[in-house]
């Protein structure tokens, strides 16, 4: 199975992702704290990204969210081409668009990203880490 792995930032679990800026054929790479804690499963959302990354992206504006925890209010929801190299994985996200992100971080990967995957340290605790999921 396909497995990609980052070193620890800040202490805390990240993942780095490649979004792709709207017809450029270039990418904006971003690192994302792993927050199991950031959203549900059935959130509609599955990243918090910076407003200007989704709109850099040329996400496509799905609606607005209210939230209520490290982020309250009502945010927009935009779907984003996400994708990680190392796992050949690639699919149009949906994403929060926030002003400010964690500091040390561009963003936040919750919950409802994070299950698509098997995810952990594997072992090593210097290091966080996502394996595809096998299918069914």
């Amino acid at each position: 199975m396909a497995q990609a792995h980052w070193p620890i930032r800040n202490d805390r679990p990240v993942i780095e992702v490649a979004l792709t800026v709207g017809g450029s054929g270039q990418d904006l790479v971003r690192v994302l704290l792993a927050d199991s804690g950031a959203g549900s499963r059935k959130s509609v959302f599955q990243l918090i990204l910076s407003e200007q990354d989704c709109l850099q992206c040329g996400g496509m504006l799905m609606g607005h969210v209210q939230l209520g925890g490290a982020y309250s209010g009502m945010f927009p929801v935009y779907l984003v081409d996400v994708r990680i190299g190392p796992l050949n994985f690639g699919d149009p996200i949906p994403a929060v668009g926030v002003g400010q992100v964690p500091s040390g971080f561009d963003g936040i990967a919750g919950f409802g990203f994070l299950d698509r995957f098997h995810y952990g340290n594997f072992g090593n605790p210097d290091y966080f880490g996502l394996d595809l999921l096998a299918g069914p």
